[in-house]
């Protein structure tokens, strides 16, 4: 009975290292194409990856907040793809972790209000005013803060946001310390600060 378990035991390790062999890192399936499986994500393609060479010149990721109820991303996601250009963004998250790719990566959804925060509050605003904007800047946005939209994100959202910002970051070159608070270059709701405990989390867990 124990040399069994034991055979058993040995047999999964075997496996498991065989899967993990096969299964390409982060980096490699960031420059891919398709609907590729993404450790640690679940995600949802609306719009599949084409040629990363071919995609928008995109040098800053700017995290948003939605008021949206629970639920609100998959609509939120299913309304940008059919609109792509709409008032938006390229990727939604959930509350349960489910992140949604609206759009196709060589298109623009309008996000953002120009980069218009030049008051040093939460930055040093002389590198993002009128700079970091919607048109150089994907788009992240987080749902479910309703009603109270000063709730922060849930557990299942961080958990997505720590392989995603590592995702995108790979596959569009961008540096760590692009990664922005819709706050931090815009003037938004003074009842919250949205996006920057995101913000704050990806610059402080580095490369």
């Amino acid at each position: 009975m124990i040399m069994s378990r034991l055979l058993a035991v040995l047999a999964a390790l075997v496996l498991s290292s065989a899967a993990s062999a096969q299964m390409p890192d982060l980096a490699t399936i960031a420059r891919s194409q398709g609907t590729p499986e993404i450790p640690g994500l679940k995600m949802v393609w609306l719009s599949p990856w084409g040629d990363v060479a071919k995609s928008h010149p995109w040098r800053n990721i700017i995290v948003h907040q939605t008021e949206g109820p629970q639920g609100s991303a998959r609509f939120g996601a299913a309304e940008q793809h059919n609109n792509p250009t709409r008032r938006g963004v390229m990727v939604w998250v959930e509350t349960d972790g489910t992140v949604y790719w609206s759009v196709a990566d060589n298109l623009v959804p309008t996000h953002g209000d120009g980069g218009n925060r030049n008051d040093n509050k939460y930055i040093d605003n002389r590198a993002t005013y009128h700079q970091v904007i919607g048109s150089n800047s994907i788009g992240v946005e987080f749902s479910g803060n309703y009603p109270d939209v000063a709730k922060g994100p849930t557990d299942a959202q961080i958990a997505a946001w720590r392989v995603l910002v590592k995702l995108l970051r790979a596959r569009y070159g961008i540096a760590l310390e692009h990664v922005y608070a819709h706050n931090w270059i815009d003037f938004k709701d003074a009842r919250y600060c949205e996006g920057c405990a995101l913000a704050t989390m990806a610059r402080q867990w580095g490369e």
